[in-house]
């Protein structure tokens, strides 16, 4: 595994900036995830890491090598794309020890590899199939054997989970998570998904427009937002006035109670039930609204009611424009 740094790596097509000045360092064996919405730069940004694409202006370290130049393959990395980018007419075996016969790997070697890869993306068995005989989550195990199976030094994922429903893309999660902890492969995600960011990084990354807007550990990023972007894109953010500027409190901190003197009085406007809680859409009496989660251990409300909101001193952090 190595480190990768960034520094004031740009990338322009004319008068657009799909990368602007990012510095970046990430540390061996981490797990950050690049995250932002469509446009903002993401896959831009892992290209250039890739060597697929070469910067307009900065440079970019792997380990101690200056690799600003350098193709590719000389770079040892490995990459995942949402498209999967298998070979159809290939079994799963075929599939994964490509990379391998590409780099002259003894042939007994390589065939342990591709087993021992198989056994970590939990597809043991399955090595004679072709990819149309497997399942969307199949296919992608298949896809990150490959990009492990020559022991890369960093792995890149590019929406990787992306194609997949909701519940096998959450499976999924839990076991790339487990799979970078047991190999200690520095990784880079990029994905636009806010709770892919949150469950899976050590740190996150947050561009827009080409720009890094905060580089913070997951609970720093949601609670401790940089800037009012920030704050909006991860999640809801209720922006409350403060003495000089603003502020916000995450919902799961406003505390929805029965009308009392103590609380800002309000009507709920909108219930959303969320499965293990409900989010409750509240208009104030004093004029905007406010978003709050309630658990089913609270009182239950129904839209119309009065209610109180309510939240400490504590969670609120004042963020910039």
């Amino acid at each position: 595994m190595s480190s990768i740094r960034l520094s004031k790596v740009s990338k322009h097509y004319g008068s657009l900036r799909a990368a602007d000045d990012v510095d970046l360092s990430v540390g061996e064996g981490e797990f950050v995830t690049i995250l932002g919405p469509s446009g903002s730069g993401k896959t831009t940004l892992l290209l250039l890491i890739a060597g697929l694409l070469t910067p307009s202006a900065g440079r970019i370290h792997i380990g101690t090598r200056d690799v600003t130049e350098s193709p590719s393959q000389a770079r040892n990395i490995g990459l995942v794309f949402q498209s999967y980018a298998l070979f159809p007419h290939m079994t799963v075996f075929d599939n994964v020890v490509f990379p391998l016969g590409v780099r002259g790997v003894a042939r007994e070697e390589a065939r342990d590899r591709v087993e021992e890869a198989l056994r970590l993306v939990r597809l043991d068995g399955m090595a004679r199939r072709k990819p149309a005989q497997l399942s969307g989550g199949q296919q992608q195990r298949v896809a990150l054997a490959r990009a492990i199976v020559f022991k890369p030094e960093i792995l890149l994922l590019d929406e990787p989970l992306g194609a997949l429903d909701r519940k096998l893309r959450e499976q999924l999660q839990v076991e790339l998570k487990q799979l970078q902890r047991t190999l200690g492969i520095t990784t880079i995600l990029v994905t636009h998904d806010q709770e892919e960011a949150l469950s899976l990084s050590d740190r996150i990354v947050v561009l827009n427009e080409g720009r890094v807007q905060q580089i913070a550990s997951p609970q720093d990023a949601y609670l401790r937002p940089a800037n009012r972007f920030v704050a909006d894109f991860l999640g809801i953010a209720n922006f409350i006035a403060l003495p000089g500027g603003e502020g916000i409190v995450r919902p799961e901190r406003v505390k929805v109670s029965l009308p009392t003197s103590a609380g800002d009085p309000g009507r709920v406007a909108e219930t959303v039930y969320l499965g293990q809680s409900i989010r409750y859409h509240i208009e104030l009496d004093r004029g905007g609204a406010i978003v709050g989660l309630a658990s089913f251990s609270d009182p239950g409300f129904r839209i119309g009611d009065r209610v109180s909101v309510s939240w400490a001193p504590t969670d609120v952090w004042p963020v910039s424009s």
